[in-house]
């Protein structure tokens, strides 16, 4: 595991081909207690339902030790987090689990009906992100400082890889998101009339002071704070979007979950930034050092935690 966004990006592919692959499900065990962790069950059919999550994602029908292994982690991580404070609630769990969703192209809903058609519960998807959530926020929180990569170290495994340079020139953009908020389950008609009305605030815009003025009194409406992006952050497509929208300009609006959204450009000017090489050899010098951070903080709690096999 490195970061809590990769692991969600890697899990909806795998799922994502999974639920095409794997056969209906089959009858479930009896709710007998395998391992108590810390004083919490963990149940045969909680080891079913996981093992089934990761025969979907790994394509592979997993050992039932790591299984139960991997369950016990969980319970750990999520003590460990309540113990710091570090809980997320429903709300913040849905809205990771309709993310999941959107980078596969299917509703939540949609997402739901097809695990419980290879017989896993949405509950045990989403349980599996909260804990790796937890986990994420935790080891980035307790060790930021061991996990900083300094730019020399950077430099100096680029140089040793045969690179020679550490930036190239760029752009960067200065943004505000807006948001023409539309409700669940409005009808088209109404969505056509947001986005006439988008067009309309679109051909007025000519400042971000302007943007600012009108969205923070238009009902309904919704103008978030400056976003600033360089060349590197931001998918081609993005890139030209905004490189052809003037400045203090809104770009065209767009359909999204939350309504009709709109980016007001609010600069856009040259700097530099790292190149593809570096920026790769500091994401695996972060990611070799949340690794066996991470592993090492969890060898910690599994030792001081009451793991208690009642069936195996």
């Amino acid at each position: 595991m490195t970061t809590s966004l990769p692991v969600f990006r890697l899990l909806s592919v795998a799922l994502g081909a999974g639920l095409l692959l794997i056969g209906a499900p089959t009858p479930s065990r009896a709710q007998n207690i395998v391992v108590m962790v810390n004083g919490d069950p963990i149940t045969d059919f909680d080891i079913e339902q996981r093992s089934r999550l990761d025969q979907l994602t790994s394509q592979k029908a997993p050992a039932r030790q790591q299984v139960i292994d991997e369950l016990i982690d969980d319970k750990l991580k999520l003590k460990e987090g309540k113990k710091f404070g570090v809980d997320p609630g429903v709300s913040d769990i849905d809205q990771s689990y309709a993310g999941m969703a959107q980078r596969m192209r299917v509703s939540p809903d949609q997402l739901t009906k097809s695990l419980e058609v290879k017989g896993v519960r949405p509950e045990t998807l989403k349980n599996r992100m909260k804990a790796e959530m937890v986990w994420t926020s935790l080891v980035r929180g307790r060790y930021k400082e061991r996990l900083q990569v300094g730019e020399r170290d950077v430099a100096a495994a680029v140089q040793a890889q045969g690179g020679e340079k550490l930036q190239i020139e760029g752009t960067e953009y200065k943004m505000q998101p807006i948001v023409l908020i539309v409700p669940r389950g409005s009808s088209q008609a109404f969505m056509e009339t947001r986005h006439k009305e988008a067009e309309t605030y679109r051909s007025r815009v000519t400042s971000c002071d302007e943007a600012n003025s009108l969205f923070r009194s238009t009902p309904n409406a919704t103008i978030r704070e400056t976003v600033t992006k360089t060349t590197a952050d931001l998918p081609e497509a993005l890139r030209k979007v905004l490189d052809d929208t003037p400045i203090g300009h809104l770009t065209a609006p767009e359909v999204t979950k939350q309504g009709i959204e709109m980016v007001v450009l609010c600069a856009r000017k040259p700097t530099m930034i790292d190149t593809p090489k570096k920026r790769e050899i500091r994401e695996k010098m972060y990611s070799e050092k949340y690794e066996k951070t991470q592993k090492t903080y969890l060898e910690e709690i599994r030792k001081a935690a009451m793991i208690e096999y009642r069936n195996r």
